[in-house]
């Protein structure tokens, strides 16, 4: 198989696996927020955690979000 057509396959499969893994995180920090809402008056350190780890979540995302738009970059230059 061509090294360029392994490549490509790699560089798509990617571009599908960052997509599908931005979306699922976006899903759960918006889920821990939730459950952070619902259980403050049961215990104001839980939600702080939850709160912290939908904060950590999006900042995941944002490093998803960098790697696709390198991957994006690097496919024009080729």
């Amino acid at each position: 198989m061509n090294k360029s057509i392994a490549m490509d396959d790699v560089q798509e499969k990617l571009h599908i696996l960052l997509d599908y893994w931005i979306e699922h995180n976006s899903e759960h920090e918006k889920e821990f927020r939730d459950w952070a809402d619902k259980v403050v008056s049961l215990s104001t350190e839980v939600a702080q955690q939850l709160q912290e780890a939908a904060t950590k979540m999006a900042a995941v995302s944002n490093e998803l979000m960098k790697a696709k738009q390198a991957l994006l970059k690097s496919k024009e230059r080729h």
